[in-house]
């Protein structure tokens, strides 16, 4: 490892000075945080935290943030990044740091959330593995995420400092019991090889006692097994040989489709958001067809950038979105993304429909999380929903 380090250093101090200033300049600067007003820096950058918690909607928008930033910055410092992002990736998944590349490469990154993050931790929705390995790795400190609902008061399953995987939400903590409750009708069940697989139940002394008179949403769920309350979350979760619980799908977000399959819409999502040209997704599914559709927020700027390469210029964002040859060839990037995330054939959207405008909480459309509220989104744009299936 040091003789590597020493060997990175020195080809380092053999590049000309103006093409290390170039690189420099294509990486993140302090004031590319959020603004909280004109003409000041980041709010981040002013507060330098050294924890941050956050959903991850809030961490894919640093995930492509970052990237675009990369991709403007020319030839060499794309591939100057390629190479320190693969060889740290490497190092890792191998139990290795490398104190050298943070430094030369990853500490401009670093400077976008203050400089002094020592962790990061996300919940209230599914965060894709990219984003947090993406996020582990260009900005030099542990991700994690933690696992609990409202009725749970927050408390559910944390994972390790020292956990470098992916896709997991920890151990139960010291105040929660979980416990897997079969689900023939989706295939989950306990007997599972090779990890058992079922709703997760969260019990102990943190469960709610119910809803606010509503006896009859309390008792559909909300159960007492051994003497100890249950919450039903209608998570589908599974547990890990080490004893991390690991979520795999939603019951609500199953629709099963006309030739029998169950897809989760929120699984989807998680795979397809993560695209530069997508901004918010909500995948729908009908009982009655035998494929996805999606409604997409597209990205202001990389779409009217990929716009330019397709030769339609001088159009308003709003017929952007409009425009069939565009959507086609957005539909055509998200199935290769969708692919690649090893997503079935009747999982992929088939037809999309861009939006010009985002959803907001004010909007009724999402959450102040902005986790997507699925019934309202599908009502607001039934007809297009329609049409796409149509």
């Amino acid at each position: 490892m040091a003789e590597l380090g020493h060997a990175l250093q020195e080809e380092w101090d053999k590049l000309p000075q103006n093409v290390i200033r170039r690189f420099k300049r294509s990486m993140p600067r302090r004031g590319n945080s959020s603004k909280i007003k004109k003409g000041s820096i980041g709010d981040l950058s002013v507060l330098q935290p050294t924890l941050m918690a956050a959903v991850p909607v809030i961490m894919d928008r640093i995930y492509k943030g970052v990237w675009d930033k990369v991709n403007d910055g020319g030839k060499f410092g794309q591939a100057l990044f390629s190479f320190a992002y693969e060889y740290k990736r490497k190092q890792l998944e191998n139990g290795y740091d490398t104190p050298l590349l943070n430094k030369l490469v990853f500490s401009k990154i670093c400077k976008l959330l203050g400089g002094n993050v020592r962790l990061m931790l996300c919940g209230g929705a599914p965060l894709s593995d990219a984003t947090q390995r993406f996020m582990n790795i260009c900005f030099c400190c542990p991700v994690g995420q933690g696992y609990g609902l409202t009725e749970t008061c927050g408390a559910g399953t944390v994972t390790e400092v020292t956990d470098l995987s992916t896709g997991r939400v920890g151990a139960p903590l010291q105040c929660s019991e979980i416990r897997l409750c079969d689900w023939p009708e989706g295939n989950y069940t306990s007997a599972d090889k090779p990890c058992p697989r079922g709703e997760i139940l969260v019990g102990g002394g943190n469960v709610s006692m119910g809803y606010y008179k509503n006896a009859e949403k309390t008792k559909e769920d909300f159960t007492e097994i051994g003497g100890i309350r249950y919450f039903c979350t209608g998570d589908i979760g599974q547990f890990d040989g080490d004893g991390c619980l690991k979520i795999i799908d939603r019951k609500k977000d199953l629709v099963k489709l006309q030739a029998g399959e169950y897809v989760s819409l929120s699984k989807v999502e998680t795979a397809v958001k993560v695209s530069p040209l997508v901004d918010q997704i909500c995948v729908c599914a009908d009982s009655l067809y035998n494929y996805t559709v999606a409604l997409v927020v597209s990205n202001q700027k990389n779409l009217t950038k990929l716009a330019q390469e397709l030769s339609i210029n001088g159009v308003e964002f709003n017929q952007l979105c409009q425009n069939t040859r565009l959507v086609k060839d957005v539909l055509k990037r998200l199935s290769v993304l969708s692919a690649k995330s090893k997503l079935e054939k009747f999982e992929i959207p088939q037809m999309i429909k861009l939006c010009p405008e985002g959803w907001t909480p004010e909007a009724g459309l999402v959450t102040d999380a902005f986790k997507l509220k699925r019934r309202n989104i599908e009502a607001h744009f039934k007809a297009d929903i329609r049409s796409m299936y149509s």
